[in-house]
C-alpha cells in the first residue's frame, strides 16, 4: 500500500487494511488536533485508490473482513467517487464484511438522503464521529466546526440510512466547563444513539492551537480525579439504545468496556474504584497518542 504521511485509524480498525481515498482532513481547524497540519486537504486520485484496492486484493485479498478508508474524513468525497471505491472493494475481497471511515457531521449534513442509503447499500456501514463534546460552548472553544444539534441531525440521518455510528468523547477538553461538557455530552449521546460510544483523553500535542494556549496559561489538562468524574458522569447519564462502550485508547487512564445500558452499574462501580484507589490506573508512561 502507498501511504501518504501519517495514518491514524480507529483503535477497533487494527485488523483492518486502510487505503487513502483522501490526503488530510477537510476541516483541519481542531485546536487539540495534530493528526493532519502536516497535510494539505486532498481529494486522492480515484485511480491511485483503486491501484492500491487491486494491490491489496492479489496480496491478500481473501484475508481482508474490514476496510477504513483514510485520511480524516473521507465521507467528503462525491457519491460517484465513493460508489467506485466501494464497488472495487466488494469486487476485490470477497470476504468483507466491513467498510467504515471518519466523518463529520457537515460531511452526513451535506449528503441527500438517497445518497447516503446508496452508500450504505453499496458497503459502507460504519461511521467514526467525534463530537468531543455535547456542550455547545466548549464546541466553539475547541474549534470543532459543528454543533451539538447538528451532530444529532447528522446521527438521525446516518442510522436511517442504516450505518452504525461511533461516536468518540474527549475527557477533559472543557476546563471550567468540566461538568456542564460532561452531562451535555451524556445527552448528546443519548440523542445521537450511536452503536458505538468511546472516550479518549485530551493530550497536549506540541505545536498546536491548545499547546498555544496551555504555554499562555489558559488551557490545563485535568488531574485525574476530575478526568474520571466525568467519565463517570457520562456513563451514568447517558441513555443509548444499546452501545459497546470502550476506554481502551492509549490516552486514557483507565481501560473500560461493556455494554452500555446493560453494564452501566458494573462500568460506574468500576470508576467509582479507581476514584477511591482501589483500582490501579495506566501510569503516565504506558499512556500515548
Amino acid at each position: 500500500m502507498r501511504y501518504e504521511g501519517r495514518i491514524f485509524r480507529p483503535p477497533s480498525e487494527a485488523d483492518s487494511l486502510i487505503v487513502q481515498a483522501t490526503i488530510g482532513c477537510s476541516w483541519n481547524h481542531c485546536t487539540y488536533c495534530d493528526m493532519y497540519r502536516d497535510k494539505t486537504f486532498r481529494v486522492r486520485a480515484l485511480g491511485e485508490t483503486l491501484a492500491d484496492l487491486d494491490a491489496a486484493a492479489e496480496a491478500v485479498g481473501d484475508d481482508v473482513e474490514k476496510l477504513f478508508v483514510a485520511d480524516g474524513d473521507a465521507l467528503v468525497l462525491d457519491l460517484d467517487h465513493w460508489l467506485a471505491i466501494l464497488a472495487r472493494a466488494k469486487q476485490s475481497f470477497p470476504n468483507l464484511r466491513r467498510v467504515s471511515c471518519y466523518a463529520m457531521a457537515r460531511n452526513i449534513l451535506g449528503k441527500t438522503d438517497e445518497e447516503l442509503r446508496a452508500l450504505r447499500a453499496a458497503g459502507l456501514s460504519l461511521l467514526y464521529i467525534g463530537p468531543e463534546s455535547g456542550d455547545d460552548p466548549t464546541l466553539k472553544r475547541i474549534a470543532k466546526g459543528d454543533d451539538a444539534a447538528a451532530h444529532v441531525e447528522a446521527a438521525r440521518r446516518a442510522r436511517a440510512a442504516g450505518m452504525q455510528l461511533s461516536v468518540i468523547a474527549l475527557l477533559g477538553i472543557a476546563m471550567d466547563r468540566s461538568d456542564e461538557h460532561a452531562r451535555a455530552t451524556a445527552d448528546l449521546v443519548t440523542k445521537m444513539d450511536p452503536a458505538f460510544f468511546s472516550a479518549l483523553t485530551v493530550t497536549v500535542v506540541p505545536d498546536t492551537p491548545l499547546d498555544r494556549l496551555a504555554k499562555k496559561g489558559r488551557f490545563e489538562v485535568p488531574p485525574v480525579p476530575a478526568l474520571l468524574a466525568e467519565l463517570r458522569t457520562m456513563v451514568a447519564e447517558a441513555r443509548p439504545t444499546s452501545a459497546i462502550f470502550r476506554t481502551n485508547h492509549a490516552s486514557n487512564y483507565l481501560p473500560l468496556g461493556g455494554t452500555l445500558p446493560r453494564d452501566r452499574d458494573r462500568i460506574v462501580a468500576a470508576i467509582d474504584a479507581a476514584l477511591d484507589g482501589r483500582v490501579p490506573l495506566r501510569r503516565e508512561w504506558q499512556r500515548g497518542l
